[in-house]
């Protein structure tokens, strides 16, 4: 069963809604030891980095989902904010320490060209990088859909899995072992982000 963890921050009914289209069986849920159980995991989100981490961490949820990911070893999927949690820090309101899977740092994107757009909204081509399951049965050049204002400078380029391009590079997706990220929103990508969710649910069983 896939679990959509609810921290009170996005998009959840829309990813629910996906999975849903699908046929895939999911749950939401904020309680601990759900996701501690679960076997698989989705982090959505939209919104402050801060908050969220606040949140995860009064809710109770850090610890749970360290034991899920990092010792049971679960596949997770951060999608937008939810990937962006994945870093070491961001710094949106002052400098928070994320969940520390992937190294690295969040910040906001800050162009020479005043003309230009923040927050990055729309259709962009993602470049695949790496092998990743998520883009199995996928070119190497494929559009999904983002909006977010701040980006992940992964400073470990083996988990860079996919990049795109808005005035110059910003990592798309990430991936280290069981843990997945896309900064892009495959819930709202048609049918090129039905395929990626419908890759990360098919990789489960990969780690079963």
């Amino acid at each position: 069963m896939i679990t959509i963890v609810n921290y009170r921050m996005g998009n959840i009914r829309s990813v629910q809604s996906a999975l849903e289209y699908l046929g895939t069986p999911c749950q939401i849920s904020g309680d601990p030891r759900t996701i501690e159980r679960s076997d698989m995991l989705i982090l959505p989100g939209v919104g402050s980095f801060r908050v969220a981490m606040q949140n995860l961490t009064m809710l109770g949820m850090t610890d749970a989902l360290h034991e899920a990911v990092l010792i049971r070893k679960r596949p997770i999927l951060g999608i937008c904010l939810g990937m962006q949690l994945l870093a070491d820090e961001g710094t949106e309101d002052g400098i928070t320490p994320g969940l520390g899977w992937i190294p690295g740092r969040v910040v906001r994107f800050a162009f020479d060209n005043p003309l230009t757009k923040v927050p990055h909204i729309g259709f962009n081509s993602v470049h695949v990088a790496t092998r990743d399951p998520l883009f199995t049965a996928m070119p190497d050049e494929v559009d999904l859909y983002f909006v977010h204002s701040y980006h992940f400078l992964c400073s470990e380029n083996a988990s860079i899995s996919g990049w795109a391009d808005y005035q110059g590079r910003f990592t798309a997706s990430v991936q280290k072992g069981n843990i997945y990220g896309t900064q892009f929103h495959p819930e709202k990508s048609q049918s090129n982000g039905l395929r990626v969710l419908k890759n990360f649910v098919e990789l489960g069983r990969m780690h079963a």
